[in-house]
């Protein structure tokens, strides 16, 4: 049998019971990272998971389980009987079940399958569980964990309620586990743009705030916060207690001054580079403020957006991550991301530890395991969702205009049905 259940309770035991009858008992504990990626980041470390299964009486040996896939333990014990409930017959957990049954036909084993608990009870521990994930102290302590746990994370940007939903629930299943997003993106892009405004730090920290309260009422993930250039270094101080205390794990501020202009436009408009000097007195300033060790705070460097050169991004970064920054995230505008790569190996030349940030919005054509490969660390897809959206809204309302009614738009719509089942019931 497999586990990745954190809380044990009568139903678990029951099935645990009736798997004994048929010998002796092997668990399989699955793994921090496959918790995470299944169902929900895991509020008990694998390491006392496994002494929980340990201390059941009757179980013989419990094992660790790397991925949701069994193959590696089927292919090493060998077991004449694998034994789950029957929730995995149809739905997402499919594509393992056929493995499974695929590798017991290879060797003469069987798959022995009870009906899974739908006891209300057992759902409201799940619940309460989920609802644990979403307090401040633990969504905000998670980024970190992640981190150190898979070594590259993965966000994307969400920009109300729904989106947070979307990327909160939206899973994939490949190479026997799963694939989601670690995290949420809070762009001032994308914030501004859904609200009509330009991205200029118009729409104020209330507001922005108050995006951030509509996503994390309804979702458990950690969350990425947009800082542009976290203003004046006085005014930064309060936006990082206010960050910290709603339950934010990263603000990413970036080395300019003034008026902020998106840096996809580069030198195209006029943008002033802060000095080394400012900016470490704020991330200086920043970091005396926080109350936690949690909470990380990320200088974005914008030397190769301006143009400035490779020497002078690294000397910022290696000047940034001394004055106390818990990450560099480093940008360009090319699709070619020999720049990126350079910075990189250079920068862990001399530092090994400090989590390198992406934003591949232009180099995009990356996969990234070579990312992760070369050294980096959080990879965000800024706006994504955003620049999917508006194209998509925009067509429902010429086709109806074209058509002078609504059928034709129907095979461009989600059902409300189907939109209903993302949002939660309580």
């Amino acid at each position: 049998m497999t586990f990745s259940t954190d809380i044990i309770h009568g139903g678990h035991i029951a099935i645990i019971k009736k798997a004994q009858r048929l010998g002796k008992l092997i668990i399989g504990v699955l793994s921090d990272e496959a918790v995470a990626g299944y169902k929900r980041y895991p509020l008990v470390p694998a390491s006392e998971r496994k002494v929980m299964f340990e201390n059941i009486a009757g179980v013989y040996k419990v094992v660790d389980q790397k991925t949701l896939s069994y193959k590696e333990n089927l292919e090493q014990y060998k077991p004449d009987i694998v034994v789950h409930g029957d929730d995995w017959v149809n739905g997402f957990q499919k594509p393992v079940r056929d493995e499974v049954v695929s590798i017991l036909a290879s060797y003469g084993g069987k798959l022995v399958e009870f009906p899974y608990s739908n006891d209300s009870k057992y759902k409201a521990m799940e619940d309460r569980a989920r609802a644990e994930l979403s307090l401040p102290d633990v969504r905000r302590s998670r980024l970190k964990k992640t981190l150190e746990m898979k070594g590259l994370i993965t966000a994307m940007e969400a920009h109300s309620g729904i989106t947070g939903l979307i990327v909160e629930k939206t899973k994939v299943y490949q190479d026997g586990g799963t694939k989601q997003f670690d995290a949420m993106w809070v762009s001032s892009l994308c914030d501004s743009t859904a609200k009509g405004k330009p991205d200029i730090e118009l729409v104020d920290m209330t507001s922005r705030f108050r995006t951030i309260d509509d996503i994390m009422e309804v979702t458990t993930k950690p969350i990425i916060f947009d800082g542009d250039t976290g203003g004046l270094t006085e005014h930064f101080v309060y936006t990082v207690r206010s960050l910290e205390r709603m339950g934010v794990s990263m603000v990413i501020i970036e080395d300019k001054t003034g008026l902020k202009k998106n840096s996809l436009f580069g030198t195209e408009v006029q943008q002033t580079q802060d000095s080394i000097e400012n900016f470490c007195e704020k991330i200086k300033a920043g970091k005396r403020a926080q109350k936690t060790a949690d909470f990380m705070i990320c200088a974005r460097i914008e030397s190769l957006i301006l143009e400035r050169g490779m020497d002078d991004a690294l000397e910022r970064a290696f000047a940034f991550a001394g004055a106390g920054a818990d990450a560099i995230m480093i940008h360009s505008r090319k699709k070619d991301p020999s720049e990126i790569f350079e910075f990189i190996e250079k920068f862990r030349e001399k530092d090994k530890t400090t989590p390198i940030v992406l934003v591949p919005t232009s180099f995009n054509a990356v996969y990234e395991e070579e990312f992760k490969e070369r050294g980096a660390n959080i990879i965000i897809y800024a706006n994504q969702l955003t620049r999917t959206g508006f194209p998509a809204m925009q067509d429902a309302a010429k086709t109806i205009l074209e058509n002078h009614r609504a059928k034709e738009c129907d095979d461009k719509c989600m059902s409300i049905k189907e939109i209903i089942t993302l949002i939660p019931e309580e």
